[in-house]
């Protein structure tokens, strides 16, 4: 596997500004800066793993739509996240983030919080056929990390305001548990038999999933979450609980696409 490192200038020399945007040779610092920014990012790279083909790329234009198209045939994405303030991480998000992970063709991997080696890979399921490409992504990466993987089924369906209620438990079905139980072996189902190595945990939660999925991340080293999920589990979709964790998880997040066609 090979590691392509990318850097857009998002902006045209006839964009902002108008034809006067190369005065004083603007663009070419612009660009020089962009080169910069590439070379060091393949040092650090090639640094940490030698034996890894390295290339560059830089471009002009929106980066979210490049990311996108060079998804078509990646095996991953990864973007870094800022950390840098409430208002910067919205804005990178917003432009990036959110973008790539809504649009791309392969799994999105969203680098935030500190580096941590320790810790179980944490995947969110919901019984969708989504959820279960998280959970073969989940198992793999458990699997090369030597982790734990923790199996975590949210129920939501009582709405936020009765989420919140200290008795919520007491307000869902008698046989809910055992329902639900169901759904996550469904969703384990053949995947322990093909990673025996991997040491799987299982949890059930009565709870709103995006609290509950990023209070988890601050003991994981990685979450993985699909992109959207089943109607009924509102609160998996993509616009609540992975956008939630791309901006405020404490570890990296992979968000889970649909397979190409």
């Amino acid at each position: 596997m090979s590691l392509h490192i990318v850097h857009a200038l998002d902006f045209a020399p006839y964009g902002f500004g108008g034809p006067y945007m190369d005065a004083g040779g603007v663009y070419e610092w612009v660009e020089e800066g962009g080169k910069t920014i590439l070379a060091d990012a393949a040092k650090l790279a090639r640094s940490i793993a030698p034996d890894v083909e390295v290339t560059t790329d830089l471009s002009i234009g929106s980066g979210a739509q490049w990311l996108v198209d060079l998804s078509e045939t990646a095996r991953y994405i990864v973007l870094g996240a800022s950390d840098s303030g409430a208002a910067a991480t919205a804005l990178l998000l917003g432009n990036t983030a959110v973008n790539v992970t809504s649009h791309a063709h392969c799994p999105v991997v969203v680098v935030r919080g500190d580096e941590r080696e320790s810790g179980p890979v944490v995947v969110g399921v919901d019984g969708s056929d989504l959820s279960d490409a998280a959970v073969a992504a989940a198992f793999a990466e458990a699997s090369f990390r030597g982790a734990t993987l923790l199996v975590v089924h949210v129920w939501s369906d009582l709405g936020p305001g009765l989420l919140e209620d200290p008795r919520a438990s007491e307000l869902v079905p008698d046989d809910l548990e055992q329902e639900e139980t169901a759904v996550l072996a469904q969703a384990l189902a053949g995947y322990q038999e093909q990673y025996p190595d991997v040491t799987v945990e299982r949890r059930f939660y009565v709870d709103n999933p995006r609290a509950r999925l990023e209070e988890l991340s601050g003991e994981a080293q990685l979450i993985v979450v699909g992109s959207r999920g089943r109607g009924g589990f509102r609160g998996m979709l993509l616009g609540s609980t992975s956008n939630t964790l791309v901006g405020k998880s404490e570890c990296p997040v992979m968000v889970v696409r649909p397979a190409r066609d």
